[in-house]
């Protein structure tokens, strides 16, 4: 069984950074996609990021695009850098890993989920 642990995230003000980690654990995940989702207080959860198992590519939303980046350390440890933080961004966020190398931004397409960490951007 794969277990994700994300850790990293904290109260920050609004144009602070913050980088995540997600460390899995249980069996090396190569040829295993992995990304972040997240959920906003009354908000349903979306997709975020993701990186195929190469690292080769990566696919961001739209809302994202120019301020996170998603990297990949090896197999098995993934990072969310997270610029330019906007109030918006405040959300749980989740690590994720899908079996199979390419990445998707749906959510049913993920089997491993990580509890979440709490990013909290302030104004």
């Amino acid at each position: 069984q794969v277990q994700l642990v994300e850790s990293g995230g904290g109260l920050v003000q609004a144009g602070d950074s913050l980088r995540l980690s997600c460390v899995a654990s249980g069996r090396t995940l190569s040829g295993y996609a992995m990304g972040w989702f997240r959920q906003a207080p009354g908000k349903e959860r979306e997709f975020v990021t993701t990186i195929t198992w190469s690292g080769g590519v990566t696919n961001y939303a739209d809302s994202v695009k120019g301020r996170f980046t998603i990297s990949r350390d090896n197999a098995n440890t993934v990072y969310l850098q997270m610029n330019s933080l906007k109030p918006e961004d405040t959300a749980v966020y989740f690590c994720v890993a899908r079996l199979g190398g390419g990445g998707s931004s749906i959510e049913a397409a993920y089997k491993y989920w990580g509890q979440g960490t709490q990013v909290t951007v302030s104004t």
